[in-house]
């Protein structure tokens, strides 16, 4: 026997499946330690010890392994050598080897590995899987702690190391975050045993299974209602390829600029319009644009994708203290207070103070009229300029109107038309609409209206340029009653 630890991988079902080198070290082992069942421990010809520390079973699974391996250590610490003997192959499923490793290390005891066949094995041969070279793997526990599943849908998966209903539960509600509910997946409990069982159904109803117990592996198949993010990467860049496309190839920043606004303004259409199909669609084609440049900073040498999500996930960390760090915060407002902060902070560190700093800065100049009106009006009352009350905007608008009333030479007149529009703006503001998407929101309620007396007028075989102003009020009027139905408020 080896000095030091021995990790002994049994495999996933009973002792036929030991490899040659696991059954020489168990046939001459006085005694073996264990941590959990399997189906061959009583095959096993010494003394079985398990260990069993004391633990809060609501700890996470990871402080849960790492306590065993200290336990074992310590128990190594008193002999010459220890036996181990998990479940599988102990670099592969078993989840307490890499913090025994690292334990034993610090403690300068040698660590011998004697593989076993793995669970990978099994249950590709449970699935009769034919293909396995874009298989994901990734533990349930790392899983069921986050959001959003760390899966390329178009790519079959695996989970490994499912337990019981409740994890499974945790797991189901990550993965319905990329993934439908009625996707059809697989659930295979304990692969290469003689108990093997296979339920396959949809992934919301995987924590309803009652014989649910590790070992328990959930297979989820490539989605072909969905793409990763990946693929849709590698399809960009071969159109930039010398085997793509002409047109994508001779693209540059400067040429794709009225792109990136005509997508932005298409999504907002959608929005407006709340159709979730087509914003789908259009978001799609705006992601297009980011993913385009991105390639064309690849090949020019400036910068790749995974900077340009590495620029963003640290700034979604750094500005939000309150969720990642120990900041505390008890309403949205403050939330901004402290955004604006930390965007001053980031500023600094890069050098782009300013020797006589505004409270207007940091407006994008490219920002559409009333966007850019919102945001400096917005700017300006973080300071502290602002009406007392609503009935001061009311006023102010009324004085703004009167002067455009008064207006007659044309410069004069189109800076009148400006302040008014600029107080509307605040007026919006205070009642908390958003000034862009009220007036395009009522852009095509008129649209809707007009085309509807169009239609109007052509039923009398006669055009609106035909028509008295008087005549074209009444076909207003019953285009706003034919509409009405449709839930088109306003006048």
């Amino acid at each position: 026997m080896s000095p030091g630890i021995t990790i002994i991988g049994l495999g996933p079902g009973n002792s036929q499946l030991w490899t040659e080198a696991a059954v020489q070290y168990l046939r001459y082992a006085i005694e073996v330690y264990v941590y959990t069942s399997h189906p061959s421990l009583p095959d096993i010809p010494g003394r079985l010890r398990y260990v069993t520390p004391h633990h809060d079973q609501s700890n996470p699974a990871a402080d849960r392994f790492k306590q065993i391996a200290v336990e074992l250590v310590l128990l190594s610490q008193r002999r010459r050598e220890l036996i181990l003997a998990v479940p599988g192959h102990p670099r592969l499923d078993d989840p307490v080897t890499p913090y025994l490793c690292a334990e034993a290390k610090t403690a300068g005891l040698p660590v011998t590995i004697v593989p076993g066949l793995s669970y990978l094995e099994a249950v590709v041969a449970a699935l009769n899987l034919t293909e396995v070279h874009s298989l994901q793997l990734i533990d349930a526990h790392e899983l069921a702690q986050l959001y959003h599943p760390l899966l390329e849908p178009d790519r079959p998966a695996l989970v490994r190391y499912m337990s019981d209903q409740a994890l499974a539960a945790q797991l189901k509600k990550t993965l319905l975050n990329a993934y439908p509910d009625d996707f059809s997946v697989t659930l295979v409990h304990s692969p290469g045993a003689p108990t093997e069982g296979i339920w396959t159904g949809p992934l919301s109803d995987i924590d309803s299974q009652s014989y649910l117990a590790a070992p328990t592996f959930l297979y989820l198949p490539a989605d072909t209602n969905l793409s990763g993010f990946n693929t849709f990467q590698q399809i960009i860049a071969h159109l930039r390829s010398p085997n793509g496309c002409p047109w994508d190839r001779k693209q540059t920043h400067q040429t794709l600029r009225p792109y990136l606004l005509e997508e932005a303004y298409e999504v907002l259409e959608t929005i407006d319009a709340d159709d979730p199909a087509a914003l789908a669609e259009e978001l799609g084609d705006l992601l297009l644009q980011i993913v385009l440049h991105t390639q064309i900073a690849t090949d020019t040498g400036e910068f790749k994708m995974g900077a340009v999500l590495d620029h963003i996930n640290r700034k979604m960390l750094r500005r939000h203290p309150h969720v990642f760090g120990d900041v505390n915060v008890s309403h949205a407002d403050e939330v901004k207070v402290h955004w604006e902060a930390i965007k001053q902070a980031e500023k600094a560190a890069k050098g782009q103070t300013n020797n006589h700093p505004s409270a207007l800065d940091g407006v994008a100049k490219a920002l559409p009229a009333l966007a850019e009106a919102l945001a400096i009006s917005k700017k300006a009352v973080g300071v502290g300029f602002e009406w007392p009350d609503v009935e001061g905007v009311l006023d102010k608008i009324n004085e703004e109107s009167r002067e455009v009333a008064e207006a007659t030479e044309p410069d004069h007149l189109e800076a009148e038309v400006g302040d008014l529009l600029f107080c509307i703006v605040n007026l919006a503001r205070w009642q908390k609409v958003d000034p862009e998407s009220a007036l395009r929101l009522t852009n095509a309620r008129f649209t809707r209206r007009f085309k509807q007396m169009e239609a109007l007028a052509e039923a009398q075989g006669r055009r609106l340029s035909e028509m008295t102003l008087a005549e074209m009020d009444q076909l207003w009027e019953q285009a706003k009653a034919i509409l009405a139905g449709n839930a088109d408020i306003g006048s």
